[in-house]
């Protein structure tokens, strides 16, 4: 992976954690927080295999995106509280 890549995707955690942080701050829901927090956690996963194209990193990448999905899917389907 190059130097620009991995320090892209570490960006893109760190903003991801920011965002996740403002939006708890501002809507005190976890639904969004979770879906913006997994939505930089995927789009870091990708820079990281746009560098090294290895199973490992796609398998990782995969991994995120299921996490994401199913998040997503048990917070919809479950009850306010």
């Amino acid at each position: 992976m190059t130097a620009l890549l991995h320090l892209a995707a570490l960006a893109a955690t760190a903003f991801g954690l920011v965002a996740a942080a403002v939006v708890f701050a501002t809507a005190r829901r976890l639904r969004p927080v979770l879906a913006v927090l997994l939505d930089f956690l995927i789009a870091a996963g990708l820079l990281r295999l746009a560098g090294e194209t290895s199973w490992e990193a796609i398998a990782t990448t995969a991994a995120v995106i299921a996490v994401r999905k199913l998040v997503t899917a048990g917070l919809r389907f479950s009850p306010p509280h």
